[in-house]
């Protein structure tokens, strides 16, 4: 929808289409939206704080951004744009660690979401899938030969995912083989997250597992968030795309970690940082 067309059809249209373009360039400051969308910038301001209540942008002074922070995670729209080939790189060696018959745990990141658009082509079976993310979930619910079992809790649009404490509870009583995991940020040993909540149900997860994996984009070496999810000793093994810098690496190696770098195919991908 153009902008044009978007202010014509009322604030909800205009909205929608900010969304879109925000989601799209990462960030905008606010006078680039009046100017686009022919509105005021009291306007503006207005629309801006109705899309950072429904969590999809989030407001800095002058603009806003879609971003991730150290504080806040992206919003998963805007995650699943980005770093593509990336995480379809690691993706495809992470499902050289299924072996038909196993019982695997999937977080709610675009990581995993990666592996999740393979394991839907069926070349392992059977395999039972454990996973919070809806978007996996509307991925491979109804594919045969899988096993899928959903975890409920609190649904949080913002991650498109199920957490909380009935989350937490759920993944609990379980016992899988292997748990996939992702993190926004990975610096000195430790794997971090920006959300209190996103980390109880991540570190309830790697309990619930014999063996973890970590996938990561190389954007998110180097880096801190707010809280810390686990040491990457919990980790039997990281998964790297090949954008991975000298320096990145060699801090995974002083801190003894078994990782491996994944080639990437950039076909399949585009630009974007940080986010899990």
């Amino acid at each position: 929808m153009s902008s044009s067309s978007a202010q014509q059809q009322g604030p909800a249209a205009r909205q929608a289409a900010m969304a879109e373009l925000v989601l799209a360039d990462g960030s905008a400051t606010a006078a680039e939206l009046a100017g686009r969308f022919g509105v005021s910038l009291m306007t503006i301001h207005r629309d801006l704080d109705e899309l950072e209540r429904q969590g999809i942008v989030r407001k800095f002074r002058g603009g806003v951004t879609a971003q991730p922070s150290g504080v806040f995670e992206s919003n998963v729209q805007y995650r699943l744009k980005t770093m593509r080939a990336q995480k379809a790189a690691v993706a495809e060696r992470a499902l050289k660690s299924i072996e038909p018959g196993m019982a695997i745990l999937l977080d709610d990141s675009t990581s995993t979401l990666e592996m999740a658009r393979r394991l839907r082509l069926g070349e392992i079976t059977p395999l039972t899938v454990v996973t919070n993310f809806l978007e996996a979930i509307n991925l491979l619910s109804g594919q045969r030969g899988i096993h899928l079992m959903a975890l409920g809790g609190d649904y949080d649009p913002l991650h498109s995912s199920f957490l909380g404490v009935s989350c937490v509870e759920a993944v609990q009583q379980l016992r899988v083989d292997v748990c996939f995991a992702s993190t926004s940020a990975v610096h000195g040993g430790y794997a971090y997250h920006q959300e209190q909540h996103i980390v109880s149900v991540k570190r309830a997860m790697l309990d619930s597992a014999a063996r973890n994996v970590l996938l990561v984009d190389h954007t998110k070496l180097g880096r801190v968030a707010l809280h810390r999810v686990a040491p990457l000793s919990r980790f039997g093994l990281l998964l790297v795309d090949d954008g991975a810098s000298p320096e990145a690496l060699r801090d995974l190696d002083e801190h003894k970690v078994r990782y491996e770098v994944c080639a990437t195919n950039p076909k399949e991908g585009d630009d974007g940082a940080g986010v899990t």
